[in-house]
């Protein structure tokens, strides 16, 4: 293989999926496995020896779940992003990797289309997020979390945003772009890219990644 551009690292308890996603993963284009792990303890060792650009992580393993080796990765190589990929795709499994600093989620169902596409997403420093994890999302945050931060004062929310920023905010971390939340908020473009605007200018953000990220840390999910 020439022109190497990703390096990546693929973590599954199971052999056979593992095996098996090292070696469809390997035959991407300007991709290379530099490693697989078998729970997450030895996932937080394989990327503490390789150092690469995405961890393909499995969620329920032994010794260490996925989210708290995904956690762990994230604070020591934080360059280092990662991809989950799991059979579950309940809130139980999504919103702990997803905290944990998950950038990327999909289900075992997927494509070697989609693999890619998540892979490249990433390694842009952008999210990817399988299309039943992004209504999971936009179902818990309008219809569990934003309820309550609505009520709440401006108070409670970071850096003076309003609880409809705040809403807005939340819709970013889960993947939607500006079309989908003014179809979900029922708002115009220009005032969602209103809102958007605002956001990252109280929060620092250059770009959706950044703004993404400040979400998880700031609990606006």
């Amino acid at each position: 293989m020439t022109n190497v551009s990703l390096r990546v690292v693929v973590a599954d308890d199971q052999r056979v999926v593992r095996e098996g996603l090292a070696m469809l993963i390997g035959l991407l284009d300007d991709i290379e496995v530099v490693a697989t792990a078998v729970d997450g303890l030895d996932a937080v060792k394989q990327a503490q020896l390789h150092r690469p650009d995405i961890v393909v992580m499995d969620l329920r393993m032994p010794h260490l779940d996925g989210a708290q080796a995904t956690a762990r990765i994230r604070s020591e190589l934080p360059q280092t992003q990662v991809l989950v990929l799991t059979t579950y795709a309940d809130d139980d499994a999504l919103f702990p990797a997803l905290r944990a600093g998950a950038r990327g989620y999909l289900t075992k169902n997927a494509s070697a289309e989609e693999i890619e596409q998540a892979l490249s997403a990433l390694a842009r420093g952008e999210t990817h997020l399988a299309s039943e994890v992004q209504q999971r999302l936009v179902a818990a945050t309008l219809h569990s979390h934003l309820p309550r931060q609505t009520e709440a004062s401006t108070v409670d929310l970071p850096d003076g945003l309003s609880p409809r920023e705040a809403q807005v905010l939340a819709l970013i971390a889960a993947g939607l772009s500006n079309t989908d939340i003014a179809r979900q908020l029922v708002l115009s473009n220009a005032t969602v890219k209103t809102h958007v605007n605002h956001i990252f200018a109280k929060i620092g953000a250059r770009d959706r990644a950044q703004a993404v990220h400040y979400a998880y840390d700031h609990g606006v999910t």
